[in-house]
């Protein structure tokens, strides 16, 4: 196949791993690392020091590891909202190029609903006595300016009844994560950091 660099090679395989935890949650092995690892904000939890090596370099894999390349899977990897049923309003990079949860770090921590999908966030959002039930208390003047400036994100997006949210990788949207493609991006992106 021509691979030249065996870290670079590795870190696409890796990726490809990831990719597929990304959109193929009904698969058995999925479910078994769920059943022994746990789920959160809808992705795999580390398992901690009882882990294999092979699952924390795995889980960690997304902070970004070797090559010089940072976060180079998660920095590629998007979510497409359709009706927003299976897309953590926190957690996932829908919207801007971080997790709201980072952007918003004070209203995250004060949320009922850490766990929440976009669409029952806009659901309670548009209810009456929504915005009450979404804070475990009640939010000072400072912290309604977070809400409204997320309040008019919310208000533009609108969410597709019949169409399924999806996971986008950047570098190739049409066909989605290629070991192939992976690799390129990172040989070629070291080749660049290595240069400056």
């Amino acid at each position: 196949m021509g691979f030249k660099r065996v870290g670079a090679f590795n870190l696409s395989l890796m990726g490809k791993w990831c990719w597929r935890m990304l959109v193929d949650k009904e698969g058995l092995w999925y479910q078994v690392l769920k059943s022994r690892y746990g789920e959160e904000g809808g992705r795999l939890k580390e398992g901690g020091s009882h882990c294999s090596a092979w699952w924390r370099s795995l889980s960690r894999f997304p902070e970004g590891l070797g090559e010089g390349v940072g976060c180079w899977f998660d920095n590629n990897t998007r979510r497409v909202v359709g009706n927003g049923q299976s897309t953590f309003f926190w957690h996932d990079i829908w919207v801007w190029e971080i997790p709201l949860k980072l952007k918003f770090l004070h209203l995250f921590d004060l949320s009922v609903d850490k766990d929440c999908s976009v669409e029952r966030m806009t659901r309670s959002l548009g209810a009456v006595d929504g915005r009450e039930r979404l804070w475990q208390r009640r939010l000072l003047a400072w912290e309604e300016e977070g809400v409204r400036e997320y309040f008019e994100l919310l208000h533009n997006i609108v969410l597709q009844e019949n169409v399924e949210d999806t996971w986008r990788w950047l570098l190739d949207p049409s066909q989605g994560y290629a070991v192939r493609g992976a690799y390129r991006f990172l040989t070629t992106t070291c080749e660049l950091v290595d240069r400056s």
